[in-house]
């Protein structure tokens, strides 16, 4: 028995494919690596802290949506350097099913400062530097976790 909402005529909604991109975006200070991460509010209204990332913007490549997300979410200017890897998961709105790709890149601060009024959506509650061997810490889900490791991994050598 599949465990997919169907709709209240009993038929499987009709599923659709999105794609967003973001990071891990890096600033060393004081010779210790630290990322920006965001806190927003879920549907539940408790707070989630998450890497940066948003939607594709039409002409745009993913690098360039990482870049342009983390700056609008953290006001931090950055240059993407690889990419880390891709989460998929599905969730559902009231008249579709979502398979929703989000593509994770390291990205190096160039400049700005730590801001959430320039986030257009104003999803972002809160926005703050950790540590980025502490980040699996503070990081709400597994899967960005995941990413934050290998950030940390790659940095250090041992990828």
């Amino acid at each position: 028995m599949s465990s997919l909402p169907a709709s209240r005529t009993g038929r499987r909604l009709p599923a659709v494919e999105e794609r967003s991109a973001g990071g891990i975006v890096v600033d060393v200070h004081e010779g210790r690596a630290r990322i920006a991460v965001i806190a927003r509010r879920n549907r539940a209204g408790r707070v989630e802290w998450c890497l940066p990332k948003g939607h594709i913007e039409h002409g745009e490549t993913l690098p360039q949506t990482a870049a342009r997300e983390v700056a609008e979410e953290t006001g931090i200017e950055a240059r993407v350097l690889i990419e880390l890897g891709t989460i998929d998961y599905w969730f559902a709105t009231h008249d579709r099913r979502i398979h929703k790709y989000v593509h994770h890149y390291l990205l190096e601060a160039t400049g700005g400062e730590l801001t959430i009024e320039n986030d257009p959506d104003h999803e972002a509650i809160d926005v703050a530097w950790l540590p980025l061997d502490e980040a699996h810490r503070h990081l709400t889900f597994p899967n960005e976790r995941r990413i934050a490791r290998e950030a940390w991994l790659r940095l250090s050598g041992d990828a």
